[in-house]
């Protein structure tokens, strides 16, 4: 079996495949996220995630990070829109030693108001280190634009003003509304029984928390805008896209192979090839799809000259037109669906990123797909489905745009 899933007696779903390997993974995935924020909360889960570090009921900083580490592993964790994890890797014999410490930091945390008010400059740092990288405050800025007035619009850091804002009380108040069992989901790739690792997780992630359901609001409606935002620097940013379709819609899949054969992490994507290799115009260019719960994010993102930015935009909506009006030839959607299928099936080969995938499937869908399922879907999609998708995302008139305008600079760095 490629895997197997079951709930422990209190609530927690697991999910768990074996291998023979000597290193393993797993993790805590929580349903809590950003968008799980109140508007005075921006950038309070993501503080969460690194104040979970700072000390529990039986150990301080330092026995935290140092108790995978002392054996070889590896301890992490991030937060996104709509999750938290906490994740390690290490000797498979040592599975105890890791479940044991994800439960203490998950369910015992005491935030010591020394300590997390001492993170909130390392993550003030983070908060100005990004905000000096355009290529990826980009990004958020665009997100922002997209789900304006929505939490999902929200940066995940949160801004300096509000990470200063926060105390152990909103920490508290955060996790009480927000950490449940019905909304965790622990995942394991690694060497050892399912019964074995069952044992282990009952005795260790005994939790008071009781359940809690999740009140997520819709997204508000869509209108779209094109926005230039002058900025310093060497070259200019571009995101152009719009809203798309949510995590489990029946055209999430025809999307994501849209989006793998426009600019997806290939060499050979249209976006590239067209651009970047026969024009020189760009050094990066790539397109993105990010599926949520209930709504979704498509854009395509370049870097370029100032003074090639009109023209890179021209040729990236003349590759959109060419997908909403050239249907796909036979080899070239056969070729696009094993190229998918390669790009899926690497993946898995990376057992951090197995352990990952199969948590957020599991939280995400309550069930996960095998991969038998999984090219069994791809290989269902027609170029008709392709046509389809292209036309309903891809209008000139539904997409929105974002871009960072920089004047034309010479070696010295002046505009010119």
């Amino acid at each position: 079996m490629e895997f197997e899933i079951f709930e422990l007696s209190n609530g927690i779903r697991v999910v768990h495949k074996s291998t023979d390997r000597p290193v393993a993974h797993c993790g805590l995935h929580i349903a809590a996220g950003s968008r799980d924020e109140l508007e005075h909360e921006e950038g309070l889960a993501h503080y969460i995630e690194h104040c979970l570090f700072k000390g529990t009921q039986k150990r301080k900083a330092f026995h935290l990070l140092s108790r995978m580490e002392d054996v070889g592993g590896e301890l992490n964790a991030y937060t996104t829109k709509e999750e938290t994890v906490i994740y390690t890797s290490f000797l498979a014999g040592d599975y105890p030693r890791a479940i044991e410490l994800i439960a203490d930091i998950a369910f015992r945390s005491i935030f010591p108001e020394k300590e997390i008010q001492k993170e909130k400059e390392v993550i003030i740092d983070e908060i100005n280190s990004y905000l000096d990288t355009p290529s990826e405050s980009i990004f958020d800025d665009f997100e922002a634009q997209i789900f304006a007035g929505h939490p999902l619009g929200r940066n995940i850091l949160g801004t300096s003003a509000s990470v200063k804002s926060f105390q152990q009380e909103h920490i508290l108040q955060f996790i009480q509304r927000n950490y449940a069992p019905n909304r965790m989901v622990f995942s394991s790739v690694g060497k050892i029984s399912s019964a074995r690792l069952r044992k282990i997780l009952e005795k260790e992630l005994e939790t008071a928390l009781s359940f809690k359901p999740r009140h997520m609001v819709r997204p508000n409606g869509y209108h779209p805008q094109k926005v230039i935002v002058q900025r310093q620097g060497y070259q200019s940013h571009a995101v152009l896209g719009g809203r798309a379709y949510p995590a489990d819609h029946e055209k999430a899949r025809v999307l994501m192979l849209l989006n793998n054969l426009l600019g997806g992490p290939g060499m050979n994507s249209r976006l590239n090839l067209n651009i970047r290799e026969k024009y020189g115009f760009t050094y990066h260019i790539e397109s993105f799809y990010n599926p949520y719960s209930d709504t979704g994010l498509f854009g395509i993102y370049l870097g370029t000259d100032p003074g090639t930015m009109d023209k890179s935009l021209k040729l990236v909506e003349k590759e959109l037109k060419k997908l909403r009006e050239q249907k796909l030839g036979i080899l070239q959607l056969s070729k696009a669906k094993r190229q998918l299928l390669g790009q899926v099936a690497m993946a898995q080969e990376n057992n951090t990123s197995l352990m990952l995938g199969y948590g957020k499937s599991l939280l995400t869908f309550d069930k996960i797909d095998t991969f038998e399922v999984i090219r069994q879907k791809i290989e269902g999609i027609t170029a008709d489905d392709l046509l389809e998708v292209a036309n309903e995302i891809l209008q000139p008139h539904i997409l929105s745009s974002l871009i960072y305008k920089s004047e034309p600079q010479n070696k010295h760095g002046i505009p010119t």
